[in-house]
Parts: C-alpha cells; structure tokens; sequence
C-alpha cells in the first residue's frame, strides 16, 4: 500500500522528534557536564564532598591559630587568666598591648631594622641571582655547565655551620650589617628557577634584539625581564619572607647588639625571657607587666611580625601559577 505525501512528512518528522529526545541518563552514572573534557571523569557527590572537606580543613589550620594569636594580643589581664592562656573567644578587648609595644623603642628599631635588611637583602639577592640565572641560560656563554654543575652540588653539599662562621669571622663581618645579608644573599633553587624561566624566552625576541645592536645587558633588561615579570615576583616574594623572618644569622654574628637586632629576634629574646627586652629595662615593657598580661605582649609581638607579610600575600597571589610553574613546567 502507497504512502501519501502527508503521511511520509508525518513520519519524518516523528523520527527526527525521537532522535532529538535527550536519552534518560544510564542510573548509577552521574551525566557528564556541558563543556567538559572527554578525558574529565564526571564529579560526584563523594568527590566533591572530600574536595570541600579538604579545603576546609586546610582554611581552619591557617585560619584558627591566626585568629586565636590575633584575639589573645587584643585580650585583658583577665581574660586571658580565665582562659588559662591563649584566648579562643572573646572576652574583654583592650588595645594596650599594642600601644604599649609600639610606644617602646627597642621594639620601633627592631622594625626599622627588619625593614632594612629585608629590602637591602632582597634587592642584592636579586640582582645576583637575576644576572647569574641569565647567564646559565644562554648556551654561548663561557663555561656555564660547568659553573650550573658546582652550583647543583652546593645544594647537597655544603662546608657546615663553623666554616662558614670562621670565614664570616674572618673576613671582619662580626657585629656588621652585612654579616646578616651576604651568607645568605644567594639561594641556588630560586636561580634555578629563573634559568629554567629565562630558557623558555622567545629566541625570536632576542636575535631581534640583537640585529638592532642590542648587547646582553640591553636585551636583559628590555627583553627578559619583561616578558618574566611573574616569576620575578615570585623569587623576590622568597627573597623578603626569607630575609623578613630570618633570626639565625644575628644569633651568630650580632648577639650582643640588641640596637641592631631585627625584630625576629627581639620577639625570640621576649618569648624566651617573658619579661622586659634586653637593653629596655627602663621601657614600656617593663611597666607593661602590671596592667598587660605577658602572653598578650607576646601575641602583639607576634601579630606585628605577621602583619606585613599578610598585607603583601594576596598581592602577589596572582604571580604564583604563571611564576613557578610556568618557569618548572617543560613541554
């Protein structure tokens, strides 16, 4: 029996209407997301659910002892004697602490000084390690395997703590400025880094450069600085935190100056000592004691030596994955 037109579009278009149903997704199998990779296994709920477990957990390691060093350095006498120490909920707010430390002048040195050295420190190890990770990634320059080779050995092998001493000793860096900055100027993994950042840089860019009469030093500072400017912040962001924290130095070199001292150790030599500052026996933290509980001077001590490095973070967060990663990443 002949179909008609009429009937024929009538199927057609029942047909197209079926092939054009969604299928009802297989049970057991969540449906793959639009826009995902064919390779991406579809998320599930036990999945997502340990990811956010996961994050959690890391967000209240970091966020808690912040919080709990925060309130005990705002906390009163006799808060803090009620909580039998650190402070985990509120309970009487005062700000003496800090007005007490801060009107110290052992304390507003120290800070001066941590400044300092770290901006001193950090722009003489970049400087270093920038020309020094330059030159390892050029092929042509003079005996750079070699010079890469005996730098790789020093991150496995070093001289020890007392040759280094006898050497800063002896080159007449004991009680100087530059004895907490040079030993420890240089770190070979962040000039590793740089060469393996500064290799990937457009071959193209730099014979340009050249035919334009461009020397090294030109084509550094035009070239690859700018096309490396993340993973620059990067390695100078190590270089200041390093530098910012670092006490270890002024133990060996500086113990005895306490006017020179950064603030990392002013806070050590409190938090060992709990009562006065060496050389402010006649400063505020001596008669701080009587109204300020000493675990609150400390957490301010703390609080203070945190807050610059919590003010440049989130600035320099957007440099990590496009610094150090693209700079280790190959292929």
């Amino acid at each position: 029996m002949s179909q008609t037109p009429t009937t024929v579009r009538e199927d057609a278009a029942t047909t197209a209407a079926a092939a054009a149903k969604p299928r009802p997704a297989r049970a057991g199998r969540p449906r793959a997301r639009a826009g995902r990779a064919p390779w991406e296994e579809p998320p599930t709920v036990i999945g997502q659910g340990a990811k956010g477990l996961t994050l959690a957990g890391v967000v209240a390691a970091v966020a808690v002892p912040l919080w709990i060093i925060g309130l005990t350095s705002i906390s009163t006498p006799g808060a803090v004697n009620r909580a039998g120490g650190l402070v985990i909920w509120p309970d009487g707010i005062t700000f003496d602490a800090y007005q007490q430390m801060l009107s110290d002048g052992t304390v507003r040195t120290a800070l001066m000084v941590s400044f300092a050295i770290t901006l001193v420190g950090t722009a003489v190890s970049m400087i270093v390690s920038v020309m020094a990770a330059y030159g390892l990634s050029r092929s042509e320059s003079f005996a750079h395997r070699p010079i890469l080779t005996l730098l790789i050995v020093t991150m496995f092998v070093s001289g020890g703590l007392i040759p280094t001493f006898l050497v800063v000793t002896g080159l007449g860096g004991y009680d100087q400025w530059w004895s907490l900055i040079l030993p420890s100027a240089v770190s070979v993994f962040n000039i590793l880094v740089l060469r393996s950042f500064y290799s990937t840089t457009s071959a193209d860019l730099i014979d340009a450069a050249r035919l334009d009469g461009a020397g090294d030093w030109r084509i550094l500072w035009s070239v690859v600085l700018p096309t490396s400017r993340a993973v620059t912040a990067v390695i100078a962001l190590f270089y200041a935190v390093g530098y910012w924290n670092s006490f270890f130095n002024v133990m060996l070199y500086m113990p005895t100056s306490a006017e020179k001292w950064p603030l990392q150790y002013v806070l050590l030599t409190y938090v060992n000592r709990g009562n006065g500052l060496p050389g402010s026996v006649n400063s505020g933290f001596g008669a701080a004691n009587a109204q300020t509980a000493p675990l609150t001077l400390q957490m301010a001590v703390v609080v203070l030596t945190l807050v610059p490095l919590l003010m440049v973070y989130p600035f320099m967060q957007k440099h990590f994955r496009t610094g150090v990663l693209t700079g280790a990443i190959k292929g």
